[in-house]
């Protein structure tokens, strides 16, 4: 199963301001671990390769399935720790992960600090976590391991049999998440994972945290600094949610962006009409994607790939530019010699045990966080009109999170996201970002005035940091190392302005990265989290 990161959502901002939301200080009094005091966490050996081969230490950390019941069912949350390499004078405490999903698996970003240039990882205990529900963590939520599979029925519901047939599909994926989750459906929401990084605080016996966050990662971040600005030390958010539009209005705000990456991508492949035969022009490769796309609703490559997995593969295009050249050679595989071997590989083999877990507790969050549309005729209207113009992704990102029409856990109230009493912290963002679009990061730099933006001026990937941009990099490592951020300018603006994660050029010899190891597996974690199909 694909996931796709911050697919996103609630009722428009009208909708969900109408349905209200949680002010900080009640938010904090009602749900922030209440006092809650964890056991220690039993460290032993881990057994993920790129964790064991740096001594890494694993184990669980114990919490109230229900924050208001402590004394209630517990379960676990799986963790890791890759500590400090500095001296212990030098040591600047703990640093937890998050990829982002939500239902991303965190367990293996105990590595991230190998990553962070100039040594400045070294001065912290990395702490990698699976959330509530995730992975590694028990109990893991899965619902239905085949939902999403070969032949699809076509997402653009053109008939009202296909409307039907998603529907339908939709609410038993809903029925079945109801049925396996139980309990734990109830407490899957933003805020018990802000209590369950409370108490990992208290078991690892910090008085604050460090935090880096990639994408959704971005908002547990806000929302813990909103709730706990006194426990904030030095907090990294990359690819920033806009807490305005948690969720459904961020879906539609993904659908246009994305859109418009991939017309840069056609662009790309066509400048390279040397490499992939698709066409030399953005408009020619654009009509043969589409054109291929309605040619495999009757004869679907290999007969398993149809049109929506057609589409799966090519939206991680629009989420960034790492793996254009394969997506490319894929493209090419198909339309030139029909060898659907490359699309076969991209799409992956769906079904096995446990695949559905990270879309299990993606819709575990998201549906529950906030109130949807309870009228499947307003996500008819707004998906329609979206799609008319930018049909990328809409209707493939509508069905996906379609099973919140149906969901069974109550829906809360969103935390007021306010940063003002936060301390001094670091956002990346790059300006044609589609899945967390740029006006998010406009947003949270006006609600937290300490905060600093740096801008990947024209890029379109999301959560790109430590990806070797100096420019961006090395702000971010003086960050970990001392403290300094550059200076925050007047006006809705970003602070600073580097270059975006560059545009790969197929025609280069490639040269691998000596670097490697656990670094490069830490941030090839974070793509999967952060990417839905």
């Amino acid at each position: 199963m694909r996931k796709i990161l911050a697919a996103t959502i609630a009722a428009s901002v009208g909708l969900l301001l109408g349905a209200g939301v949680i002010p900080a200080a009640a938010q904090a009094h009602g749900n922030a671990a209440n006092g809650y005091t964890p056991p220690p966490i039993d460290w032993g050996t881990c057994t993920r390769p790129s964790l064991a081969a740096r001594n890494a230490e694993c184990g669980f950390l114990v919490v109230p399935l229900d924050y208001a019941k402590p004394r209630g069912t517990k379960i676990k949350v799986a963790v890791s720790r890759i500590k400090h390499k500095s001296s212990d004078a030098q040591a600047q405490g703990v640093m937890l992960v998050n990829p982002g999903g939500p239902g991303g698996s965190g367990l293996g970003l105990a590595t991230l600090g190998e990553a962070i240039p100039n040594g400045a990882g070294d001065y912290y205990d990395w702490i990698g976590f699976d959330p509530r529900g995730v992975g590694s963590s028990v109990p893991a939520l899965t619902c239905d391991a085949g939902y999403t599979g070969y032949n699809r029925p076509f997402y653009v519901p053109v008939t009202r049999s296909l409307e039907k047939t998603w529907l339908a599909k939709s609410k038993g994926y809903a029925e079945d998440c109801d049925a396996a989750g139980g309990a734990l459906l109830d407490h899957l929401r933003t805020t018990d994972t802000i209590a369950d990084m409370e108490s990992l605080r208290k078991a690892l016996g910090q008085s604050k945290i460090n935090f880096y966050g990639f994408s959704y990662g971005t908002y547990l971040g806000q929302v813990y600094a909103t709730l706990h600005p006194d426990r904030v030390r030095r907090f990294v958010l990359d690819g920033v949610v806009n807490p305005e539009r948690v969720w459904y209005d961020a879906n539609l705000d993904q659908d246009i962006q994305f859109d418009k990456n991939m017309d840069v991508y056609f662009a790309w492949l066509a400048k390279y009409d040397s490499v992939y035969h698709l066409g030399t022009s953005a408009k020619v490769v654009k009509q043969k994607y589409y054109a291929t796309l309605y040619s495999l609703i009757k004869a679907p490559a290999a007969g398993k790939i149809g049109p929506d997995e057609w589409n799966d593969i090519f939206v991680s295009a629009g989420y960034y530019v790492y793996g254009w050249e394969t997506v490319g050679e894929a493209f090419s595989a198909w339309v030139n010699d029909k060898d659907p071997a490359l699309l076969l590989d991209l799409f992956g083999e769906p079904g096995a045990p446990g695949a559905d877990n990270g879309y299990a507790v993606y819709l575990g969050v998201q549906c529950t966080d906030v109130q949807w549309p309870a009228k499947w005729s307003t996500w008819q209207r707004d998906n329609w009109r979206i799609h008319a113009k930018y049909p990328f992704i809409t209707w493939n990102n509508a069905w996906f999170n379609a099973p919140c029409l149906f969901w069974g856990a109550k829906a809360g109230k969103p935390v007021e996201v306010n940063g003002k009493k936060a301390p001094e912290i670091l956002m990346i963002a790059e300006t044609n970002d589609a899945a967390t679009p740029y006006t998010g990061a406009l947003e949270v730099r006006k609600r937290f005035p300490k905060s600093v933006l740096i801008e990947g001026v024209g890029g379109t990937t999301h959560s790109g940091s430590l990806s070797g941009i100096a420019c961006t990099d090395d702000k971010i490592a003086a960050y970990l190392a001392t403290g300094e951020l550059p200076d925050r300018v007047r006006g809705n603006r970003s602070d600073v302005q580097c270059d975006p994660v560059p545009q790969p050029d197929p025609t280069a010899v490639s040269l691998l990265s000596k670097s490697g190891g656990a670094a490069d597996d830490a941030k090839a974690q974070v793509r999967e989290a952060i990417t839905k199909r």
